[in-house]
């Protein structure tokens, strides 16, 4: 969307549900995705069912300034709910779905809720687990409940219905409207907490300004209108996609969510979006799967996959960038759109314009593929604490391997240590209750990103690595694990890659394959056992073959980054085994300890 057209925002976030039912009463808004249809909530009923809810939960006692917990997957009642929430001048802290337990009632305990809202009886149970252990809850929201509420304990267990119930007989949509204006931009809007991939989760203070201005800053670069749709599957919790949703809202775009990961591609067919967000991981699993189906073809029409697929990469090293394509290449192109190319995006629902890729750098490799089959992809990078978003690519300007360009208000330098540090009025106010970690990152008006990078001379943006996860060995070179790790993992047979060696003589990988592409590589099937796939891996051939990929790794790299050792794993990270966050990034220090035997080999 064009500078000239884009919305009028309210100062704060309690007003933008007001903004959205009267700039657009008529259209579906919020949807949510099932087997028969889309269940849709258009822009005139969004704000009375966020008036109910907030007037329900001030029933059972949120005040201003308060801080409500959900633990709920993204559907229409967390944006309704977190609404409800921010009108009535209290500050939502969202928590993963997929954390544990234990998890929760850590967030619970440091965020102080009194009242937390779950979306199934499964988060249900996994709170009163934990309640007695979290000494300020005294209510727990279900909005899918089970038929029978547990109770007992000090702890009052209701519905969303309920709460809607009670909110519907308080004071009308003028005083609601009033109540909203008493929020100022300096409140407390939310509470984010990391997702401790180096430790321990800290809590994100954001003001309702800080959020606002991120807001005003993306609607006034990212091309989306109201004729757009966007199917929402990302977590809600985090900061990401929770910002994209409220400009979809202030643009007015139907918004419809999965009903779940395992119903995307159903629901992408529903819908038909036009735009959608993702991490890096979602591409490549997508890019994997669409190989992985060509593969399965024989005889002309994996021949003819095949090709296509080769004009797709030559395709992609033109197109990103505008280059005028060879007159060969032109032709190519037009006959694999025709047979191959136009049928991939209809798989997809056939009426992408683009796709949105956030929270990590995304390997340029792949972003290469998408654009060759006629997908393109804008890349954005930030962090929770910058609200989040620092950078975002133009989409008549793409530059594959960078991120994009500073949005408007926000400044970046790169400090003499290679640090990203980033200023502007979507930074944090700090993280809760934690001022010496506060003082780490802030400081002189400056926000420590932790990333290491580059500013091209057009201002473009490169991300490197990990300040924090450079290794360094023991003779003291300082390796970047993150651009070895790409590498890598563009290779097709590798699902993922660590790389080891802090404080050890040499730098070594631990590597897990892309189990369906070796099975197909080396003409074989993926044994059923651990055992078996063990004993697979373990064989000459398999270890040759990957020794193979990482011999060709080396000869891009320095003497001291080469890769002396390998280890092949016997299964993906996943969240539920805790390697991976809920945005899919690896846990370098649950990996550390969880494969502890196996980077012990490599250095007996």
């Amino acid at each position: 969307m064009a500078a000239d057209v884009v919305p009028h925002l309210p100062p704060t976030l309690a007003l933008l549900p007001f903004l959205v039912s009267s700039r657009y009463p008529d259209p579906d808004i919020l949807g949510r995705c099932h087997a028969s249809g889309i269940s849709w909530t258009k822009g005139r009923d969004l704000i009375e069912r966020v008036r109910q809810l907030s007037y329900g939960l001030a029933s059972l006692g949120m005040t201003r300034g308060d801080r409500v917990a959900m633990v709920c997957e993204s559907r229409p009642e967390w944006v309704l709910t977190d609404f409800a929430i921010l009108a009535a001048g209290a500050a939502s802290a969202p928590i993963y779905p997929t954390l544990a337990p234990e998890q929760v009632a850590y967030i619970l305990r440091d965020c102080g809720a009194a009242i937390v809202v779950v979306s199934t009886a499964a988060q249900l149970d996994k709170v009163m687990v934990v309640a007695a252990t979290v000494p300020a809850l005294k209510v727990v929201v279900v909005i899918d409940p089970p038929t029978v509420l547990p109770s007992g304990d000090g702890i009052t267990v209701l519905s969303l219905a309920d709460v809607a119930a009670r909110g519907r007989s308080g004071p009308g949509l003028d005083e609601f409207r009033a109540m909203a204006h008493l929020v100022s931009p300096d409140d407390l809007a939310t509470l984010i907490y990391t997702s401790g991939t180096t430790g321990e989760p800290k809590g994100v203070m954001l003001t309702h300004g800080n959020l606002v201005a991120n807001l005003q800053d993306i609607c006034m670069i990212l091309p989306v209108a109201q004729s757009d749709s966007a199917l929402s599957f990302l977590p809600l919790s985090h900061s990401f996609e929770r910002m994209v949703v409220w400009v979809y809202l202030a643009n007015g775009l139907p918004i419809a969510f999965a009903e779940s990961n395992e119903s995307i591609g159903r629901d992408l067919l529903q819908l038909k979006p036009t735009v959608m967000t993702g991490v890096p991981r979602v591409f490549e699993k997508l890019q994997s799967k669409i190989l992985e189906k060509g593969h399965a073809l024989t005889g002309l029409k994996g021949r003819l996959f095949q090709w296509a697929m080769g004009v797709a990469r030559e395709r992609g090293r033109y197109v990103p960038e505008g280059r005028p394509m060879p007159v060969g290449l032109r032709v190519q192109s037009a006959v694999a759109e025709r047979l191959v190319f136009a049928k991939v995006r209809d798989g997809l629902g056939g009426r992408f314009r683009f796709v949105v890729s956030g929270s990590a750098a995304l390997n340029e490799e792949v972003g290469r593929f998408f654009f060759g089959v006629g997908l393109p992809i804008i890349e954005g990078y930030g962090l929770t604490e910058t609200s989040p978003v620092l950078t975002v690519t133009p989409n008549h300007a793409v530059r594959l391997g960078a991120v994009g360009v500073p949005l408007p208000r926000v400044e970046l330098k790169i400090a003499d240590d290679g640090e990203i540090l980033a200023k502007g009025p979507n930074i944090m106010v700090g993280y809760y209750n934690r001022p010496v970690d506060t003082a780490e990152v802030l400081k002189d008006g400056w926000f420590h990103t932790g990333d290491i990078g580059t500013i091209d001379a057009d201002g473009y943006l490169r991300i490197t690595d990990r300040k924090k996860e450079l290794i360094v060995t023991s003779g003291g070179k300082k390796i970047a694990p993150q651009s070895i790790e790409a590498l890598l993992k563009a290779h097709p047979l590798i699902s993922e890659a660590v790389v080891v060696g802090e404080k050890r003589h040499f730098p070594a990988v631990l590597l897990v394959p892309d189990f369906a592409a070796l099975a197909r590589d080396m003409h074989a099937s993926v044994p059923t056992t651990p055992e078996a796939v063990g004993q697979w891996l373990a064989s000459p051939d398999v270890q040759t073959r990957y020794a193979d990929i990482v011999a060709g790794v080396n000869q891009g790299l320095a003497q001291f980054e080469r890769l002396k050792q390998f280890r092949l794993l016997p299964r993906e990270f996943t969240l539920a085994t805790g390697e991976l966050t809920p945005t899919f990034k690896v846990k370098r220090r649950v990996i550390d300890t969880m494969y502890a035997r196996e980077i012990s080999e490599i250095y007996q």
